[in-house]
């Protein structure tokens, strides 16, 4: 590993001058934009109406991160790179935008913010200001694709940049808090999936500046050489810069950040020239700097500088308090506005040449915009991989191989865009059929029982690891960059990526809805099989469907939930989600078999209007019905169909409306969702004065939330998911929480009116088959064959 005492001076006594006071003026603007509200460049003694009336930001990792992009600058120019850079410290944001602006990317963007006096004014007063910015990289960030508001996901964010971009390189700095994290702890393996010949590089920077909001963290004290294991033991080759002497500390990051591109630059030439994509020791950088760096030494007797004091807004109160008005001037002036900006108030010349220019800017970086580089996928026709159906209900299927199929065939059509991520379940969802057109990457070990069934290859683009929080993250990045994807999981543990879905979403709101220049990009799109209802063998812990819950919590102009009944409707969405653009698509499929009820014609159709009413389903014939039975999701429109064959058999005149759900937003209104019914499609499908069963894949609570404002509200009786299960047959699952054919009936019985009195017969057959049932899977454990075979019937 480098030597951390050896000091190299890669730059001249003239370089180190320019590049000191270009980070000099990077720092001043970070500390200035948390302080300043007028008087931007000093010109006038520091008086208290200068000075924001609430003071929010973090100043702790901005020097530090400075010092990185002003390094990182010199490079770009010097081999003519191209560079990202994310910023993995929470709130880390000043030290970007600082950045940004000196660039002058920022005011291309926002012209009001012009590199004078009076755009810099501008551009100190909205940050953590009412109506203008946050103190994290959020998408207002020109340069940013991780806003870092929530930790741990930096890592994983560059790598998912990095992937099929073989010439652009990710520059991460990871937070040493940020570092104490789940999410970053395993985003350090993504190193074996790191293709040398096909995918960029990721360098990452871990920033050790010793605290975090109040408290040193773990990794800045434990020993050097155990720290160093530890790098090494993710593998990974260390370089150590540390110290707090500026100008030693410039000529050590200049020498060391050069050592490590030219390493990245030699390890990608040989693999492409030989062909041998094996896995190299990537290097990264150990940036150990003081917390806080040429900020104030000590404020009220207190250390500031170097302690957890200099996290956020080091000096409280210079507003009120006379002396902390005298640090804070003294500190801002101690980086020499005067000598870093003209008359003007903007940055003079000599240092703005230390910037590259045009979209080698950090800033202006297009994969960082990744809309822009978007390439629609190259679909093939979906309809071509349908399932025959003669006859509805008729035939069983596997609605997620039948996906798979379909989705080989986009990966083999999108070689450099498309990939397919999921923890270590691909197969065990019954996505097999994609390892035929590429199979999981994997650059680490390989033993000879690989062969047997493995599928590994380094060159394969299906991304299996054990943890979702990695995955997730990849695909975050690799969509923001432009690229496509699709992502499965086990219903219950889907939950492990809420935060991050949240975080997303948000992200997408923001870019969608407030920033014309963000352009779209690939929607995110989740498979959630293993579902809570085919649980019954691994027992409650694995019985959960509140992740759509979570979903319907995010704006609806970002998000929509899917439940295709059948492998037809589940091949329609997933076409849809892989044409749609910022949004995050949950699309609820189980991986078992289930029954086959539309044409690929019909599909479609269904599909397109995402609820409509099923006639060969249904008894009314058109008339007012006596009941609605209405369904969404695999098992619960299996259930419902039987409930209503029941019905069928001992009531012959009743009248039944079957309604079937597929895009779960159309119960909302139309005046809260683009795609929800008016009022008047609602009432038509749902009556305004009879009573609906609606039996439901998740929780009950979420359809009343979604159709609580509509007509005939009362009369809705929803039934789903009640924390009822553990290791049981699948009807029996059912039967605990009320979803299943007997009770539904028997729901049925109680409140169509002119049943109740001639329905006590049926009723007793229904409870006793419930018992029964409950007898038989007991006994046997099993469900009975006319449950497990069980087909529609006209």
């Amino acid at each position: 590993m480098a030597d951390t005492t050896e000091v190299l001076a890669p730059l001249t006594p003239e370089e180190l001058r320019k590049t000191d006071a270009y980070w000099r003026a990077c720092n001043y603007l970070s500390a200035g934009m948390i302080y300043l509200r007028a008087n931007p460049l000093l010109r006038e003694p520091l008086k208290p109406e200068h000075i924001k009336n609430r003071l929010l930001g973090h100043w702790g990792s901005d020097p530090g991160q400075s010092l990185i992009w002003v390094h990182l600058n010199r490079l770009i120019k010097k081999y003519d790179l191209n560079v990202m850079y994310i910023s993995g410290p929470g709130h880390g944001a000043p030290a970007t935008l600082a950045n940004c602006y000196l660039e002058g990317y920022y005011s291309e963007i926002y012209p009001d913010k012009s590199r004078d006096e009076a755009g810099l004014l501008k551009f100190f007063k909205q940050f953590s200001f009412p109506g203008g910015i946050g103190s994290h990289c959020t998408p207002e960030t020109p340069g940013s694709i991780h806003e870092g508001g929530e930790l741990g996901y930096s890592i994983s964010h560059a790598y998912g940049a990095a992937f099929d971009n073989p010439d652009l390189i990710v520059t991460v700095a990871v937070g040493d808090g940020e570092a104490e994290t789940g999410p970053l702890a395993t985003s350090w393996h993504s190193n074996k999936f790191l293709n040398p010949i096909r995918d960029g590089a990721v360098l990452p920077v871990l920033h050790l500046n010793g605290y975090k909001i109040a408290n040193p963290t773990i990794l800045a004290r434990i020993p050097h050489d155990e720290l160093e294991a530890l790098l090494i033991g993710y593998g990974h080759k260390p370089y150590f810069v540390e110290g707090d002497d500026p100008p030693a500390m410039h000529q050590k990051m200049a020498s060391t950040l050069e050592q490590c591109i030219l390493e990245i630059r030699a390890l990608q030439q040989h693999a492409r020239s030989t062909g041998e994509a094996t896995r190299p020791r990537w290097p990264m950088i150990v940036l150990r700097s003081p917390k806080g760096w040429t900020g104030p030494k000590q404020v009220d007797g207190h250390k500031v500088e170097g302690s957890w004091r200099a996290h956020q807004v080091p000096v409280a109160d210079p507003a009120t308090n006379k002396k902390d008005l005298k640090i804070v001037e003294d500190w801002l002036r101690s980086y020499k506005p005067e000598e870093l900006f003209d008359a003007n108030g903007t940055l003079i010349p000599e240092l703005q040449e230390l910037a590259p220019s045009g979209p080698r800017c950090i800033s202006a970086n297009l994969h960082a915009n990744g809309g822009l580089l978007r390439k629609e996928l190259e679909l093939p026709d979906f309809r071509d991989y349908a399932v025959v159906v003669k006859a509805p209900g008729a035939a069983y299927g596997l609605p997620t191989d039948v996906l798979a199929h379909f989705l080989a065939e986009v990966m083999r059509r999108n070689m450099n865009s498309f990939r397919v991520f999921g923890p270590d379940e691909t197969a065990s969802n019954k996505l097999t059929a994609i390892y035929a057109a590429s199979k999981k990457t994997w650059l680490a070990e390989y033993k000879p029982e690989d062969a047997d069934g493995g599928e590994l290859d380094v060159a394969g683009r299906v991304m299996e690891m054990l943890s979702e929080h990695t995955l997730e993250g990849w695909f975050e990045g690799y969509v923001l960059t432009g690229r496509h994807g699709f992502f499965s999981s086990y219903e219950a543990f889907i939950h492990i990526i809420d935060s991050m879905f949240n975080q997303h979403a948000k992200w997408l709101e923001k870019s969608k809805k407030e920033l014309s220049w963000r352009a779209p990009v690939p929607s995110i799109n989740l498979l959630i099989t293993s579902l809570v209802w085919r649980q019954d063998h691994n027992g409650f812990t694995h019985q959960d469907p509140g992740f759509l819950d979570v979903v319907t919590n995010k704006s609806p102009d970002v998000v929509r939930i899917y439940l295709p009944p059948d492998a037809n409707c589940l091949l329609s969405v997933a076409d849809h989600c892989l044409r749609s653009r910022d949004y995050v698509n949950v699309v609820v499929a189980d991986k078992q078999e289930h029954l086959q009820y539309l044409t690929m014609k019909d599909a479609v159709t269904h599909c397109t209007k995402g609820i409509g009413i099923w006639d060969w389903a249904s008894t009314d014939d058109g008339e007012a019905p006596d009941v609605v039975m209405a369904c969404a999701g695999d098992i619960a429109t299996m259930e419902s169909l039987a409930a209503v064959a029941i019905l069928k058999e001992h009531f012959h005149d009743l009248k039944i409306r079957f309604v079937n759900i597929v895009d779960l937003f159309r119960l909302m209104p139309a005046s809260e969702h683009p795609h929800g019914l008016s009022d008047r499609d609602f009432d038509s499908l749902f009556t305004t004065d009879k009573p609906v069963i609606f039996n439901f894949h998740s929780y009950a609570s979420l359809i009343h939330k979604l159709s609580y404002r509509r007509n005939n509200h009362e009369n809705i009786h929803v039934r789903g998911y009640k924390e009822k299960g553990n290791i049981n047959t699948p009807l029996e699952l059912a039967i605990l929480n009320q979803i299943d054919r007997f009770d539904l009936a028997i729901d049925v019985i109680d409140r169509v009116p002119r049943l109740q009195p001639i329905g006590a017969h049926v009723k007793e057959w229904l409870k006793g088959q419930i018992i029964d049932s409950i007898n038989y899977a007991h006994a046997e454990g099993i469900d009975k064959e006319e449950i497990r075979n069980w087909k529609w019937a006209k």
